[in-house]
């Protein structure tokens, strides 16, 4: 059902959604999901939540600070927690990968990027969705999530899609992706049956490949 939520309200939700779904996911399939299909997923989760969490700190907050001071200085407060999350992302990205004992040091890792992502969210979500309500313009969330789209990084691109279609109504993807360029948009069919792919092969790992490959 659709709402009348803005733009910035539902965009914001269903990037966190993403994120919480992907760090849960690749916590729960580290044990036994193809190390491939980890490796992308990891590397998805380490590019784009660091990612995510820069626009925020460099453009965001700068434009909240224009439009309601007392939220962007409560959100700037909790930068120490995007440090934390800093840290706990470049762990998880030093982890090999390589072979079955790998295993564990990934669990821990990843465990943590999840752990600190969802205390952080449940601090920043308070403060920033009721300032995206009623005080950013359109306009002004227009002008960042185009510098957001224009900065995304590669790494696991086609699991944005996947993930954005599992937490989001159709129509809610399609709000997201209404600035896709004609030629990825005309790829959407192949991007979301990768996707899917490298999903069924984390989430059901008994009927995916061997561990190993």
């Amino acid at each position: 059902m659709r709402t009348r939520e803005p733009l910035s309200v539902i965009e914001t939700t269903l990037a966190h959604d993403v994120y919480r779904r992907s760090s849960t996911l690749l916590s729960e399939a580290a044990g036994s999901a193809p190390l491939s299909a980890l490796r992308t997923l990891r590397d998805f989760i380490v590019a784009n939540l660091h990612h995510h969490h820069e626009t925020e700190d460099h453009i965001l907050w700068a434009t909240l600070s224009t439009v309601d001071p007392e939220a962007a200085r409560a959100l700037a407060d909790l930068g120490f927690e995007h440090e934390q999350l800093d840290t706990a992302l470049q762990t998880l990205a030093q982890v090999r990968l390589a072979e079955e004992a790998d295993r564990p040091v990934l669990a821990d890792a990843a465990a943590a990027v999840r752990d600190l992502l969802h205390l952080h969210l449940a601090h920043e979500e308070p403060i920033l969705l009721p300032a995206l309500r009623s005080r950013l313009s359109e306009q002004a969330w227009e002008e960042f999530a185009g510098q957001v789209m224009a900065t995304s990084p590669a790494e696991g691109a086609e699991l944005m899609i996947g993930f954005l279609d599992q937490v989001g109504e159709p129509w809610q993807v399609d709000l997201v992706l209404r600035n896709l360029p004609e030629p990825a948009r005309a790829a959407l069919p192949a991007i979301r049956e990768s996707a899917e792919q490298t999903l069924r092969l984390l989430e059901r790992p008994n009927i995916a490949q061997p561990a190993g490959r």
